[in-house]
């Protein structure tokens, strides 16, 4: 496999033309997350905006901007794709098929966050609360709430900067009910059981807005099945391959 140019986008293709399987890797990963799944598979995996070899975004976009830069990989399919999606790829997956009905065949996501958590949200730091409060009374300069969000924020904030924090920012507040509900291809929905980034409620929660839907929730698995029980993965992209 080598790197290949998709436009703005860089990527690599996995066995014979034309593709079948366009795949979207999760925040803070790459196309190589994929390189087990997809041995045997005629397919194209990319470096989403931002990561790996492909630059990022011009200004901060959500999944329905990202799934518009996608839009110039339809040119390699001779057919429809099926696109699995992990993580912030399935989001930018599920915005794709709702953008472009007619050009996919199917969706395989897993641990995806497509809606937003039930119950208590994590607790903000007293400090970081503090500080915040500091700020809005400009009391202190903005340089020192930025200090603090680097301090107190998630790894993924503090490993992003630049346009890259602000597209973070931006995507995690999104849901993604009102796509879910034009989806017009089947989508099978592959879940650990014990993903922590993306609990499994999430999935329970989405699959009646699913036209054409299914769950597999896969014991013991965490957040990055297509890496731990790839077969579980490949077994819904062959049923939508057929």
């Amino acid at each position: 496999m080598t790197l290949r140019a998709f436009g703005s986008l860089f990527g690599e293709s996995h066995g014979d033309p034309p593709p079948r399987v366009l795949a979207l890797h999760g925040w803070g990963r790459t196309r190589g997350d994929f390189d087990t799944l997809l041995s045997g598979y005629d397919a194209i995996a990319v470096d989403l905006p931002g990561f790996g070899a492909s630059p990022p975004p011009d200004h901060p976009v959500g999944a329905a901007g990202y799934a518009q830069l996608m839009e110039p990989l339809f040119t390699e399919f001779d057919l429809p794709p099926v696109i699995v999606g992990h993580s912030f790829g399935g989001r930018v997956a599920v915005a794709l098929a709702a953008q472009h009905p007619e050009s996919v065949t199917g969706l395989v996501l897993v641990g995806v966050p497509l809606l937003g958590r039930d119950g208590p949200k994590p607790r903000v730091p007293w400090k970081y609360r503090l500080i915040r409060a500091a700020r809005r009374l400009r009391l202190i300069p903005e340089e020192r709430l930025e200090r603090a969000k680097k301090e107190y924020g998630s790894a993924d904030y503090r490993a992003a900067s630049g346009v890259m924090r602000d597209i973070l920012v931006t995507s995690v507040n999104e849901t993604y009910e009102r796509e879910l509900g034009k989806l017009a291809c089947p989508v099978r929905l592959v879940w650990g059981e014990r993903d922590s980034a993306a609990p499994v409620a999430i999935a329970r929660a989405a699959l009646p807005m699913i036209a054409d839907g299914s769950l597999d929730v896969v014991p013991e698995a965490g957040h990055d099945v297509h890496l731990s029980h790839a077969g579980r993965v490949r077994a819904a992209i062959d049923g939508l391959l057929k």
